[in-house]
């Protein structure tokens, strides 16, 4: 056993595993009955990755001989996994704080994107931004995101409707996972909404002949990596045979499917994508009773976005009725220009008030269900012994302060550490 370790983290109030036999996912019932282990500690290694965790005792006798280059005493305090945000639209110019007063004001999210305004809006400021400054907002927002205890995010484009403003915005997305501490999962979302002009059958086709064959080439000689595709299948945007057209192609291409279907009119797009094998659709506030069944059968998680339906005051996503039918159920923020929110415990927060989940479902969504709706729970989402060393360290004696306190997460979270690193101490004793 080597004798150096880059971090312990001892003497914890709780820690909270998630899981302790390396599940890939946990339903309603696991769900309820996460792993928690009182008064203990966590060894990181130099590698990164978690090499112990048990009764602080134990540790404490394991690791006697040891050198550690960072030790944390966390007495009275909770270690968490770090959270995975599984849905972000984080690279953009031109925010839409304009249009927040419409939709106070009644105006449907349709009605905002046929006056020219919503993704189009976007679009029109993305495609005109630098690639520089496009990376200084993401950084920005995805630090924020990290403070607010997220170590592991998806990130969508979407904002290009073409090829080189969505090669840029993926281009950006890999410069920011080269440069920042947490891990980034890249989806290609060249499909999210038809261009002006455009029909959607010529959206389709410029997807399917001009951007994925360009994204394969890239992606074939190394020089860009993407895991996931992406479609807003809707009313309006993209059809059911547009959008299994797009997700076949992109899952040929060895990218998982993960996209956004039945958000807004029950078009059965679940029960679609749980056909094709689809490893993760979001939104789902229309979902059909036929879907929830698919989806439960090929163990397609269901991404749930409680702020989209807050924001858009949209009936809330059926998350009580996909736990019963045995639903892989996850969150993500969907933080983009229409709902901008960068903090999981929030999202965490609503999740239970509004969709009636309960606070150990909530923290198993925003963790390993996460993870898994991006192919990552092998490494993500719980603290066992060869996952990655990514975990919060809470000013609290019990773990439900992170959920019960509405927006409070700025003086809960002490700690982020990322793969044994400490990447934010946010010490309350200094200020005067």
């Amino acid at each position: 056993m080597s004798r150096n370790h880059r971090l312990l983290v001892k003497n914890a109030q709780q820690v909270v595993l998630i899981c302790n036999n390396g599940e890939k996912f946990l339903t309603r019932h696991g769900m309820n009955n996460l792993s928690v282990i009182e008064n203990a500690s966590i060894v990181v290694g130099s590698d990164g990755l978690i090499k112990a965790v048990g009764p602080a005792e134990t540790i404490s006798a394991r690791y006697s001989e040891s050198s550690f280059d960072n030790v944390i005493d966390a007495a009275g305090m909770c270690v968490l996994p770090g959270l995975v945000d599984a849905h972000t639209h984080p690279v953009w110019a031109g925010d839409r704080v304009h249009e927040f007063a419409m939709k106070l004001a009644g105006a449907t999210y349709m009605e905002v994107h046929r006056a020219g305004g919503g993704i189009h809006y976007t679009v029109e400021h993305t495609r005109a931004a630098a690639a520089s400054d496009l990376l200084t907002s993401l950084r920005s927002r995805l630090q924020r995101m990290q403070r607010a205890g997220t170590t592991l995010v998806e990130c969508k484009s979407g904002y290009g409707l073409e090829l080189q403003t969505e090669l840029k915005m993926l281009e950006v997305i890999e410069e920011a996972s080269r440069s920042l501490p947490m891990s980034i999962s890249s989806t290609y979302c060249g499909a999210h909404a038809v261009p002006k002009g455009k029909t959607v059958a010529e959206a389709t086709e410029d997807v399917l002949q001009v951007q994925l064959p360009r994204l394969k080439e890239l992606m074939s000689a190394g020089s860009l990596k993407v895991q996931n595709i992406d479609v807003f299948c809707e009313q309006g945007v993209f059809d059911l045979d547009s959008t299994r057209a797009v997700l076949l192609a992109g899952k040929e291409m060895g990218l998982n499917i993960n996209f956004h279907g039945d958000e807004l009119h029950p078009m059965n797009a679940a029960k679609m994508g749980a056909d094709l094998g689809a490893l993760a659709i979001s939104h789902l506030e229309e979902v059909t009773d036929e879907g929830i069944a698919a989806m439960a059968k090929s163990k397609t998680a269901a991404v749930l976005l409680p702020t989209t339906a807050y924001i858009l005051r949209l009936p809330q996503p059926r998350a009580r009725d996909m736990l019963e039918a045995g639903v892989i159920v996850a969150l993500g923020s969907d933080f983009n220009p229409n709902a901008y929110c960068c903090s999981m415990p929030l999202v965490m927060h609503l999740a239970c008030v509004n969709m009636r989940m309960s606070m150990t479902e909530a923290l198993a969504a925003a963790t390993i269900n996460a993870a898994y709706a991006l192919g990552r729970s092998d490494t993500h989402g719980s603290l066992e012994v060869n996952k990655r060393g990514d975990l919060l360290i809470l000013n609290a004696t019990r773990w439900e302060h992170l959920i019960y306190q509405l927006g409070g997460h700025q003086e809960l979270i002490r700690y982020v550490v990322i793969r044994g690193n400490i990447v934010y101490d946010n010490d309350k004793t200094l200020d005067l």
